[in-house]
């Protein structure tokens, strides 16, 4: 029998052998493994009534205001129009009529696939984006999209029930980094790739690329565009005012975070470093 010992167990140690990992290897590398986001946890209270608001996933902060200030949310039956208002867990908080609960912060990356809503809900009852994601009801139903892809365009879309963080994401003072995959009918020419970036005149004003280049030179079907516009469905327009059909569009990077690992229509939540990465992204504290 083995006598146990003395020094391991002065410092609070065991005798049992150290258990190994195995790591993890791919095309003879080794893998490094992201860190699972740590679950957030529940609101604590009392709260500022635009923060209850915000972490309802209704609207930022800053627009919680404004629903105050024009007497659309209620606590317990009465309308509040002072922005100082703090709220107890019991309070019942209406916004517009409906009920509202604050939840634990959700930060999911969605591969959207072609032919679904980018909404909450639809009139239509067609397929929206959180009808992709398996959460409770109370969650999901504090979830929403941080900006839109169209119906047909695939890739990554940031979901959330942070409503702070979302209103910077899509404001365009941040300049968040989009970057899409274009593949169009016929071939793109070189004059064509210097006017997305010079800038093109559409409807609802001017609009350029940051950047637009071929993805592969000898296929000029497939073009890269970098954006940190937010504008509703630009990049499909601006191929479109050139005169082109735009056959599939994918935004394959958002914020530095990309599609990698998650297969069409799946989904995942971001890790604590990807969280970090966002909210440094538009300069605020976590």
């Amino acid at each position: 029998m083995k006598r146990p010992n003395p020094k391991a167990r002065k410092r609070g140690k065991s005798n049992q052998p150290r258990r190994k990992t195995v790591p993890k290897w791919k095309d003879g590398k080794r893998v490094k493994e992201a860190a699972p986001s740590p679950k957030r946890g529940p609101a604590t209270f009392p709260m500022r009534l635009n923060r209850f608001i915000a972490r309802s996933g209704v609207c930022s902060r800053r627009e919680a205001d404004d629903l105050i200030k024009q007497g659309l949310v209620e606590v317990d039956g009465k309308v509040v129009t002072e922005f100082a208002t703090q709220v107890e867990e019991q309070n019942r908080v209406r916004v517009n009529g409906t009920e509202i609960t604050p939840v634990a912060g959700e930060y999911i990356l969605l591969n959207k696939p072609s032919g679904v809503i980018t909404t909450k809900s639809d009139e239509k009852g067609r397929k929206t984006v959180l009808d992709l994601v398996d959460l409770s009801d109370t969650a999901k139903g504090a979830l929403f999209p941080v900006g839109r892809l169209d119906r047909e365009t695939t890739g990554i879309l940031l979901l959330t029930s942070d409503g702070d963080l979302a209103h910077r994401l899509m404001h365009p003072s941040y300049e968040v980094e989009k970057l899409y995959r274009v593949r169009t009918a016929r071939e793109v020419t070189d004059a064509e790739i210097a006017k997305l970036t010079a800038g093109l005149e559409l409807d609802d004003g001017p609009a350029n690329a940051d950047r637009a280049a071929f993805l592969d030179p000898g296929e000029r079907r497939e073009v890269g565009v970098s954006m940190h516009s937010g504008r509703n469905r630009i990049v499909r327009r601006m191929f479109e005012h050139l005169g082109h059909d735009v056959k599939q569009l994918e935004r394959v990077r958002y914020a530095g975070l990309t599609s990698s690992g998650v297969r069409r229509g799946k989904w995942r939540r971001l890790t604590d470093k990807e969280e970090a990465r966002l909210y440094r992204a538009v300069k605020m504290k976590r």
